[in-house]
């Protein structure tokens, strides 16, 4: 009688037959580009001609839903064994960045998969079209073994807007509650936490943006005919962030600031190592919050970040005053922060400290959302993937990244589990974007494991 070893044999056959990746080449040859408005019916194509036929094959019921601002479509697959049964919705996206074609290493062809050693290159390899391909292959492996079962109900929604912030995802999935009906949500995006070790994470951080802008006068003024009794606008702006982030990257502002750190989160970060590769920038000593590791600065803590600063002319610059100076910051924040007050905080904090000239506002804002550390999802998919490799998985409360949990955590109520399958140095959104072949068969087991064991469930935990 087969078992899940033979699942689990027979996806690996999959991957080493070199059928995997000629799957994953006819996908990743769609230039599915949400960036670029041009792409409208690569964006269709990539799930009317490969994942509808893809979802058939594997009885699944599939329909097109129409973006509801005029952006690319949706693809909802339904499979239904048992009402009785377990059912979990998943998740992924087909659209990809800009394909930067003439950058990548040996002129390579972003439309196309090559494979280098253990590399496979191509746009989409990473994110996502490569993740949510090893889960159809690990359902489709399930489903073989079992004779045409998979023992649990499935459902599937991919997206073609992630790339530009999933803009009318949680409208769509709201729209559509009653289909989208789950006992859990369980999808693959971003890194795992290193090559070596499988990874669990329950959602992700947010993030606010918010805009400084010093204005006091049109064009520069000499500065030696004007300087000492000109105010300077990039003088100021460089105090006012100081007031809010000191030169060791620690907040000073408690506003900005998230609750104390749970102790189940502290327990279940206590292994986890942050550790980059040769190829990856050194982590900065004695940088962020006092009293955490970098392991709880990174998954359990807020950060503000100056992204970029403007004033003058860096290139040229002129013996003047500039009247201007422009700086944006992003909050990234967990759980638990009054991210909504972040912006009135900052103004008030700024204001009532000697800036009144500091122009604050915010654009750019994503939600904060996961899942408790203490659901029991969490152990039975940590258990699960411990039997399939023999390796105790990380689990991180949360992605350091941004992706559109909330909808499924908050507005369809779901516990969230995430179990990515690429790595922190697989250069998604960059030239040579790739995946390597030994994550990818590890990344095929863990996932033929997961679906074998949630279809040996008789109910819902």
């Amino acid at each position: 009688m087969a078992d899940r070893a033979d699942a689990i044999a027979r996806v690996r056959e999959h991957l080493n037959s070199g059928a995997f990746i000629a799957e994953l080449g006819r996908r990743v040859g769609y230039r599915t580009e949400s960036q670029n408005p041009g792409r409208g019916d690569a964006l269709r194509a990539y799930l009317v001609e490969d994942l509808q036929p893809a979802f058939a094959a594997l009885d699944f019921s599939t329909r097109l839903i129409e973006s509801p601002t005029g952006r690319g479509p949706y693809l909802l697959a339904d499979y239904r064994e048992d009402a009785s049964l377990p059912t979990v919705l998943t998740y992924g996206h087909g659209d990809v960045v800009d394909g930067m074609e003439g950058e990548w290493r040996d002129n390579l062809d972003p439309w196309k998969t090559t494979t280098k050693g253990e590399r496979v290159y191509g746009r989409g390899t990473a994110d996502n079209k490569g993740q949510h391909s090893i889960n159809l292959a690990a359902l489709r492996a399930v489903r073989e073994t079992r004779g045409g079962k998979l023992g649990f109900n499935v459902k599937f929604i991919i997206e073609t807007g992630e790339e530009i912030g999933s803009p009318d995802l949680r409208q769509v999935c709201e729209a559509h509650r009653e289909e989208l009906k789950a006992d859990l949500f369980l999808a693959s995006d971003g890194p795992r936490l290193s090559v070596d070790r499988p990874t669990i994470f329950l959602g992700c951080r947010g993030g606010n943006r918010i805009h400084l802008d010093v204005n006091l006068r049109e064009g520069g003024n000499h500065s030696g005919n004007w300087g000492g009794v000109l105010a300077n606008p990039a003088t100021i702006l460089c105090s006012a962030i100081a007031s809010l982030v000191d030169g060791k990257g620690r907040m000073k502002l408690d506003a900005l600031k998230p609750p104390r750190i749970s102790n189940a989160v502290r327990a279940a970060l206590a292994d986890v190592k942050i550790e980059p590769t040769a190829d990856e920038p050194a982590l900065a000593p004695d940088w962020g919050e006092e009293g955490l590791t970098p392991a709880e600065r990174l998954f359990a803590w807020n950060t503000l970040e100056v992204l970029a600063m403007s004033s003058g002319n860096i290139e040229k610059p002129a013996n003047a005053i500039p009247g201007r100076a422009n700086a944006v910051l992003q909050l990234r924040f967990v759980v638990g922060t009054r991210h909504e007050e972040v912006v009135d905080a900052i103004r008030a904090h700024l204001h009532g400290n000697g800036f009144p000239m500091v122009e604050v506002s915010g654009t750019q804002r994503f939600a904060a959302s996961r899942t408790d550390v203490d659901s029991p999802w969490v152990n039975w998919t940590a258990n699960s993937i411990r039997k399939t490799t023999g390796k105790v998985p990380a689990i991180l409360p949360n992605f350091g990244g941004s992706l559109p949990n909330d909808v499924f955590a908050e507005g369809l109520g779901l516990p969230t589990i995430w179990v990515p399958h690429s790595y922190p140095g697989c250069s998604q959104h960059a030239p040579d974007e790739h995946i390597l072949l030994p994550v990818t068969e590890e990344a095929l087991a863990i996932m033929t494991g997961l679906f074998w064991d949630l279809g040996e469930m008789k109910k819902p935990l």
